[in-house]
């Protein structure tokens, strides 16, 4: 391959995107502090209303709002829109900024509001023409979903407009507010397919580099679909690829060699954060009251506030004291409907799929004319859209090319043109009648049959009812491919390979009931053979997460909400065992060096688990992560000049697979480039070990996870101003977990949230999330909560006593939207 590699990955967390808006806007806001009687009043006047009646217009009926002492509303209305238009009040009310950011991250449009700097973030999203597809999907949409949509905008726009000054962090930017649309909502939708999915196909462009540069063998090698750590629930196993007997990669190393000195990088413990999610389910025979439970926390970057926004909704008929819908969960801020919880009769929660959603196709050109290409209905032009980045003189324009099968997305080492197919180019408004059909559904059967209409980004969804049923099946679009497996880039120009649209509900695969009466997902394969085949790889996690979860589940034989909390609480690495006895023989080789002899007594105690006052938990984490960084910088370095801006993306998430046969085979035809020996090799980990520790002050006692596993959570005004950092954060305090057992808890990255509950006991049902409800630093229940994320408390689910009560009134004479 080329250099082709142009456009960045969108697969890292939010975090990271929230972190560079920060450095950006760092710059945008210059002369703050000379604002500060501006910001000052706008503080105060962006709050939320908590009490009394606003009149508003567009509301078909009255909505109660009733707050708890964390800010959990529980909204009381005559229907299901009526509640959209509340939702989208408070949404506005609290959150509009981060709606803000999430509808312009989707176009590809925060240069409009930060300037010509965003334009790097901006250009590979804008390629996507989100803006132009959403417009498109609301022109299309039915009576039904342009109601939804109506319904939420128009609360979204009375809220912001209720507000007495509009949110905070405009007035730091010196900005102002612009309404929502109707598509923002989608654009919502379509921001949650960057966070969850590939938008560019780097793990097949990363494949055919490998392939051409280190050849199949040690291509397929490094990175495998899978290894013996994999938990599927159907038991299968994949063939293990061949070691290669040599390294023998297809050009010279030249000066491109890992260096020796100088720790590994990424010992944050961020650092190998993949988007992700642990859920299971246990079946009414396993409760003790005939309901099945569910229990899922959400891994993303983790921010102030929340991505989620708690919330109860009540649909009470006028006249009626009798509920016909009681919901309970979080909901997305930009969007009305609920994305995990309950509604009484069944309850539904989410990990990452990792199926195959997107495909590289190479476009042949026609009489080499690259702005022609091959397609089995002939030759066709790319079409050219030309765009300007935002208003300012400086932001530059660019231009995207699109193909019948999506956007041009780079070249390739033959300076062929790319394009993306991607299934999120394809979703609609269909979103909110799935959705708002998911949230009635009545049983297991009714979940699933909805769930494989709503287009959503790909989740494993684990789904249980009231008469004790559960099941496992994908939620989202599913290609169907032919003629190819989407593992490489591949030409559709003569028709015989490509997407013959998408699998039917029937074809989905399903797993309910099983006989053990247990369900776990972790963002790993779930099942082989023909269903493996339909789904397709999508650079599956790490298996090891989800088989420590399979095991606690089956470490029982009954289970109560706490039970399952405690599973999400379960921080023994047992994947590091290997490394541990790993360390322990290398020490133990090199007795004799004395700069190492303090290393010993805490590795041998290290305790098998990532808790915050462990030395030896440090000490074998930090040295499994210089092995395998080190091995994947030698044998991949041929890659890393051709990668461009995915230089830092070699590393396979099955990269453990590999880096464990290699250092227990050891072969000589493989010692790492740059290294004499495989000694040298853990020489020099070792060597990054020690120098992490002087690093840290020098003293190992000192050296402990939870010194190097610290919140570093933001809010986004604080990435502006980190003076503001005290007043708008919550403590930077060591916290347990890492990123392969279920307690998955890193810096700024780890569960957005616990949730534990059986539908038709949702008293008993447990949450808790980092941050908090609101946005807004003197809110009364700014990072309420978080303490109880922090320290894994059982806190209820359903919102406590009502502290703040509120009434949104129908303006007299105003018709719904």
């Amino acid at each position: 391959m080329g250099t082709g590699m142009e456009a960045k990955t969108d697969r890292r967390t939010g975090r990271r995107v929230l972190a560079w808006l920060g450095g950006i806007a760092g710059v945008v806001v210059v002369g703050v502090a000379g604002l500060g009687g501006w910001v000052a009043w706008s503080l105060n006047a962006s709050l939320p209303q908590l009490e009394g009646t606003a009149t508003i217009p567009g509301l078909s009926g009255p909505v109660t709002v009733e707050r708890d002492e964390k800010g959990v509303p529980t909204l009381t209305g005559p229907d299901r829109v009526s509640l959209m238009y509340g939702l989208g009040f408070l949404h506005a009310q609290e959150r509009y900024f981060q709606m803000d950011l999430m509808r312009r991250s989707a176009a590809g449009e925060l240069s409009s509001l930060f300037g010509p700097l965003a334009a790097k973030f901006d250009t590979p999203r804008r390629v996507h023409r989100f803006r132009d597809r959403a417009h498109a999907a609301v022109e299309r949409s039915s009576p039904e979903q342009r109601a939804m949509l109506a319904a939420y905008t128009a609360g979204v726009n009375a809220g912001l407009d209720g507000l007495k000054a509009a949110p905070f962090e405009y007035a730091l930017l010196r900005q102002h507010p612009q309404p929502w649309s109707l598509e923002d909502t989608l654009l919502v939708v379509d921001a949650m397919y960057f966070d969850l999915q590939s938008s560019d196909g780097w793990d097949e462009r990363r494949l055919e580099l490998a392939m051409d540069q280190l050849g199949p063998l040690m291509a397929n090698f490094l990175y495998p679909k899978g290894t013996e750590l994999d938990a599927p629930l159907d038991g299968s196993t994949l063939p293990e690829p061949p070691m290669p007997a040599s390294y023998t990669p297809a050009i010279k190393m030249g000066q491109a060699v890992p260096r020796q000195d100088g720790a590994p990088d990424n010992e944050a413990p961020d650092s190998e954060a993949i988007r992700g999610s642990n859920n299971w389910a246990v079946s009414g025979a396993l409760t003790g009251t005939g309901a099945a439970m569910v229990a899922n926390d959400m891994h993303l970057g983790l921010r102030t506030p929340n991505t989620w926004y708690r919330a109860r909704m009540v649909v009470k008929p006028a006249g009626s004291d009798t509920p016909t819908l009681d919901l309970v969960g979080v909901t997305l801020p930009g969007n009305p409907l609920l994305v995990v919880g309950s509604n009484r009769h069944v309850a539904w929660g989410y990990t990452d799929a990792y199926v195959d959603t997107g495909d590289v196709v190479i476009l042949e050109p026609v009489d080499g004319d690259p702005d022609r290409y091959k397609t089995p209905d002939g030759p066709k032009t790319l079409e050219k859209h030309r765009q300007v980045l935002c208003p300012a003189p400086t932001c530059p324009s660019i231009t995207i090319e699109d193909s019948d099968w999506g956007p041009v997305i780079g070249t390739d080492a033959q300076g062929r043109k790319l394009a993306y197919r991607w299934v999120a180019h394809d979703v609609g408004a269909e979103v909110m009648t799935a959705g708002a059909a998911l949230e009635q559904a009545g049983s297991v059967e009714e979940a699933v049959a909805i769930a494989h209409r709503l287009p959503i980004p790909n989740e494993n969804m684990m789904v249980v009812d009231t008469k004790g049923n559960l099941a496992w099946t994908v939620v989202g679009l599913v290609p169907r491919r032919f003629g190819h497996d989407g593992t490489l880039p591949t030409s559709w120009a003569d028709g015989k390979a490509g997407w013959n649209g998408y699998l039917s509900p029937a074809e989905v695969p399903v797993i309910a009931n099983p006989q053990n009466g247990r369900l776990w997902t972790a963002n790993t394969r779930v099942v082989g053979g023909d269903a493996l085949a339909k789904l397709g790889f999508g650079d599956y996690a790490l298996g090891g997460r989800a088989g420590q979860i399979r095991d606690d589940l089956l470490a029982k034989d009954a289970f109560t909400e706490k039970d399952l909390l405690a599973i999400q609480l379960d921080d023994r690495a047992p994947m590091l065992d290997f490394w541990q006895r790993l360390m322990l023989q290398a020490l133990g080789e090199r007795a004799s060096d004395q700069a190492l002899a303090n290393l010993v007594a805490p590795v041998e105690s290290w305790g098998g688990r990532a808790a915050i006052p462990s030395v030896g938990y440090r000490l074998v984490r930090t040295f499994r992560s210089a092995l395998v960084d080190r091995l994947y910088q030698a044998y991949t370095a041929p890659l890393a000049g051709p990668a461009g801006d995915h230089a830092n993306d070699l590393i396979s998430h099955q990269a453990e697979g590999p880096a464990r046969r290699l250092l227990t085979a050891r072969p000589a035809g493989l010692v790492p480039p740059g290294y004499k020996s495989w000694d040298a090799l853990i020489d020099a980990a070792l060597k990054d070990v020690r120098e992490r520790i002087t690093q840290n002050g020098g003293d190992i006692a000192h050296f402990t996870w939870g010194d190097r596993n610290r919140l570093a959570i933001h809010h986004p005004i604080s990435n502006i101003q980190p003076l503001l950092s005290p007043y708008l954060d919550p403590p930077g305090e060591p916290v347990a977990g890492d990123l392969y057992q279920p307690r998955v808890t890193a810096p700024s990255f780890g569960a957005s949230e616990r949730l534990v509950v059986s539908p038709g006991h949702e008293d008993t049902g447990l949450f808790h999330m980092p941050t908090g409800q609101s946005g807004h630093p003197r809110s009364p229940y700014y990072n309420k909560g978080h303490e109880d994320w922090v320290q894994g408390r059982a806190t209820p689910l359903l919102p406590g006593a009502t502290r703040w009560r509120m009434t949104l009134e129908p303006a007299k004479g105003a018709s719904a939207p």
